[in-house]
């Protein structure tokens, strides 16, 4: 955004002043003189379990102009529903869940998805310029409503990350004998638990789609299990006759 020459400002409960400072971007400690400023665009980038506090914190009353709020939540109907119940109504909504982090995208964005749903867009110039910034930089642009994003999210997200805690409670590391299998194990072991639990459990608690993914991953650990204890018994009769 800033290397595109748009004017930018942070706000924050933690002090990033410092690193503001080094991206030439000003930061308001205090979030009333931010609010205060002619603002475009807000993007919030809270944790998933910290959203409904900061945005019940912020005092909205202070806003200057119309405004459009963009979340980049990694659930969406979540946001989209605090969002509408905080904020004034005059104030636009767009749902956004841009599918890369920090080492994914650190280099470039092309061909990296963006999903996103225009949630209450009353100016679509201010919402198509917005959405130009990830565009003009190449990512694939994917309008999905917020409901079907956590369908989908609830069996892949959720799911890869269920499963790398699951192989980092087993204490998986590499070995000098790795299959290229093997080795996306550990590399999905890894890629996870980079990320904090608090992502995980927000993952779970606020896509209502989540808990039936873990129960279908339990039952059908529990199949395979039996599957294999199963031929294991059919082995062992046929060794014994």
């Amino acid at each position: 955004m800033i290397k595109q020459g748009h004017t930018t400002r942070a706000t924050s409960r933690t002090d990033y002043s410092q690193l503001c400072h080094q991206l030439d971007v000003p930061f308001f400690r205090d979030v009333i003189p931010f609010l205060e400023a002619d603002n475009d665009v807000i993007l919030i980038c809270t944790s998933i379990l910290s959203l409904s506090e900061v945005l019940n914190s912020m005092p909205l009353r202070r806003l200057k102009r119309h405004t459009l709020f963009v979340d980049v939540l990694s659930v969406k109907e979540h946001p989209r529903n605090v969002l509408l119940q905080v904020l004034p109504e005059n104030m636009d909504v767009l749902c956004t869940h841009p599918m890369f982090g920090p080492e994914s995208g650190k280099n470039r964005w092309k061909d990296l998805p963006l999903v996103y749903e225009k949630v209450r867009v009353r100016d679509e110039t201010r919402c198509s310029s917005f959405l130009h910034i990830f565009e003009s930089e190449g990512c694939r642009m994917v309008e999905m409503s917020c409901e079907e994003h956590d369908k989908v999210a609830a069996r892949s997200q959720f799911l890869s990350h269920s499963i790398g805690r699951i192989l980092a409670e087993m204490g998986i590391e590499s070995t000098s004998m790795n299959t290229k299998s093997f080795e996306t194990l550990v590399k999905l072991k890894e890629s996870t638990t980079n990320d904090s639990f608090d992502l995980f459990s927000g993952l779970f608690i606020h896509n209502r789609f989540a808990q039936q993914e873990l129960m279908n991953l339990e039952q059908s650990f529990e199949k395979v299990k039996q599957r294999l204890l199963k031929k294991m018994s059919e082995q062992q009769s046929l060794s014994s006759v």
